[in-house]
């Protein structure tokens, strides 16, 4: 037996209104209890959130005797794999956090907070918490009805289950943390045999209440109010940027669906005032009235959207990613006309370029040279000049060194202090006092040029060297 396409259309009416009349625009004056609904944009946002995997993961996993990666604080040592970054390597740290305040703003004038809709942590673990909140709790018109009911033994086991699985993800969120600055399986045995430093301790307490806090109570007024983030997009968001967009010329007037009605007869635009926009929103934005503080361009209002338009029988896209200039009929500005973006990629370059060149020429050793001063040279009793030195060697690797000083480059030069290896400590810079004595007439200039090698193996057998550029000092 067929079915009466106008009947169908008409229950779908129904179906749409009857939900529509729980949802109204939050302006902050309750908790927000954002609907779930599949769809590709939703897909895309738990592709995203596994970029978070590897906080909990990587610090598990092994580089020879220690941990592949570790922010060892207390040593001054950051163990990347197999390179050992020292204090004196930080350089390439600032040029990391400039090259990722970069790509911030250059995302953030293509496509808007695409960071703060599919990757900040804020959003990922709001998700995550609230997940588990309507598993546990049911639909938002649950929620919303068990949190103004009575105090009942159901109410608290359910409530009950769900705050101890939010503490267990804010713990496990704390712990990863601590592993990434010290060992993670020696942070688990004092964990579990209740040895934990004071430091570890407390880090992992006020991630537990940071996190439960701010996923689990403020989530939103996160976004509204603590993050700095929503309050500068301004700057960088323009008329070609690409956000999710409500195409105004198509939707408006607003106008509900009629029963009964068909489409030849409707003198409304494609909006049908349904609210679902609204309902799927975690911040409570309305997009329809443009952008807002409050949009993190999370998408979902889009799938939203395209789910009413296709019961409806109506073109999807009233709701889709889209710059302003286009929306308005404008030609769309390409990126060799944007000078903006240009800047943006050049420092991007040149920050991935400067890091590029830290990491290859990153010396297991280093030594630097100090000259002495005071006196600048010493005429020896058989003629020589001597010239006094602090030679500091710089051992970035986690075992001891047997460093050997030399400087053959200069005929006749003799090297005292240099007899016996320099035991350069692991992590540690060994410093040695050496002295040069060169005789006169090998001197050319009054200052003449010198280099000083360092040179060693390690317990792989592997040569290790290192040079410093210096000055050998003479009389007129």
């Amino acid at each position: 037996m067929s079915v009466n396409p106008q009947s169908k259309h008409d229950a779908v009416v129904d179906e749409l209104y009857a939900e529509a009349g729980h949802w109204k625009i939050n302006t902050g004056e309750e908790k927000i209890h954002a609907k779930r609904i599949p769809g590709k944009w939703r897909i895309w946002k738990w592709l995203a959130s596994l970029v978070w995997l590897p906080f909990f993961l990587v610090p598990y996993l092994r580089w020879d005797d220690r941990q592949a990666i570790l922010f060892d604080i207390p040593n001054r040592q950051f163990h990347l794999l197999g390179v050992t970054i020292l204090p004196q390597d930080f350089w390439m740290l600032s040029l990391l956090l400039l090259f990722f305040a970069i790509l911030l703003a250059v995302v953030t004038a293509l496509a808007g907070r695409v960071w703060c809709g599919f990757f900040c942590f804020q959003t990922v673990w709001t998700d995550i918490f609230t997940w588990f909140e309507e598993k546990l709790e049911g639909s938002p018109q649950k929620r919303k009805k068990l949190d103004q009911g009575p105090l009942t033994f159901t109410k608290v086991r359910v409530k009950a289950t769900k705050h101890l699985i939010w503490i267990v993800i804010s713990a496990l969120t704390g712990i990863s943390f601590v592993a990434w600055f010290m060992d993670a399986y020696q942070l688990w045995a004092d964990l579990v045999s209740f040895n934990i430093g004071i430091t570890a301790g407390v880090t992992i307490l006020l991630f537990i209440g940071g996190t439960y806090g701010l996923a689990g109570y403020l989530r939103e007024q996160t976004c509204f109010w603590l993050c700095p983030y929503a309050r500068i997009q301004g700057v960088m968001v323009d008329n070609t940027t690409a956000v999710p967009t409500y195409d105004f010329h198509r939707g408006e007037p607003r106008g509900r669906v009629k029963k009964g009605s068909s489409e030849a007869q409707r003198t409304t635009g494609d909006c049908v005032d349904c609210n679902q926009c609204v309902a799927v929103c975690p911040t409570g934005v309305d997009i329809r009235h443009g952008q807002q503080e409050g949009c993190i361009t999370c998408a979902l209002c889009i799938d939203a959207c395209d789910a009413v338009m296709e019961k409806l029988d109506r073109p999807k896209g009233l709701i889709r990613y889209e710059s302003l200039d286009v929306l308005n009929g404008k030609e769309e500005r390409p990126l060799l006309k944007r000078p903006r973006v240009w800047v943006y990629s050049l420092v991007l370059l040149l920050s991935v370029t400067g890091i590029g060149y830290g990491m290859a020429t990153l010396d297991a050793i280093e030594i630097k040279v100090i000259h002495s001063r005071q006196p600048l040279y010493v005429l020896q009793s058989d003629g020589s000049i001597q010239n006094k030195y602090t030679i500091k060697v710089l051992n970035k690797l986690t075992e001891d060194l047997q460093v050997t000083i030399s400087a053959p480059d200069i005929e006749g030069l003799v090297l005292v202090g240099a007899e016996e290896h320099v035991t350069a400590r692991k992590g540690m810079v060994t410093p040695r006092t050496l002295f040069v004595r060169i005789p006169r007439d090998k001197l050319k200039v009054e200052s003449q040029p010198l280099v000083f090698y360092a040179e060693t193996t390690d317990s792989s057998g592997k040569r290790l060297s290192s040079k410093r550029e210096s000055v050998f000092i003479g009389p007129k």
